[in-house]
């Protein structure tokens, strides 16, 4: 009996200092006189990246890398987001202004 109790306070001791995985997290990248701000965001795996559109005009982010994903036309005033999974970097642009460039960096 004794090292049965023994080993479950030992597992229930290695179960407890384990890190736990962190929540994901939530960021908003405006977009704003014709830009994305900020223009660089780092994220973590299935954190969401929320886009508002502060102009006038509809814009989108649209993934230009390796990884499609695509916020789709987001009008003014309005939000779009998308739930990041894979890490690296990932360049995206406004598919209706191509001068419009941002990245996500997911750690």
């Amino acid at each position: 009996m004794t090292l049965r109790l023994a080993f479950c306070a030992g597992l229930l001791l290695t179960m407890s200092c384990r890190p736990a995985s962190p929540a994901p997290r939530r960021y908003v990248v405006e977009i704003k006189q014709m830009a994305f701000v900020p223009a660089v965001l780092t994220v973590g795996p299935g954190d969401t990246v929320v886009w508002i559109n502060r102009d006038l005009v509809p814009h989108t982010a649209t993934a230009t890398g390796a990884t499609p994903w695509d916020t789709g036309p987001i009008a003014a005033g309005d939000s779009s987001q998308v739930v990041v999974s894979l890490g690296g970097r990932s360049p995206y642009a406004c598919a209706l202004h191509s001068t419009m460039q941002g990245q996500v960096i997911v750690r």
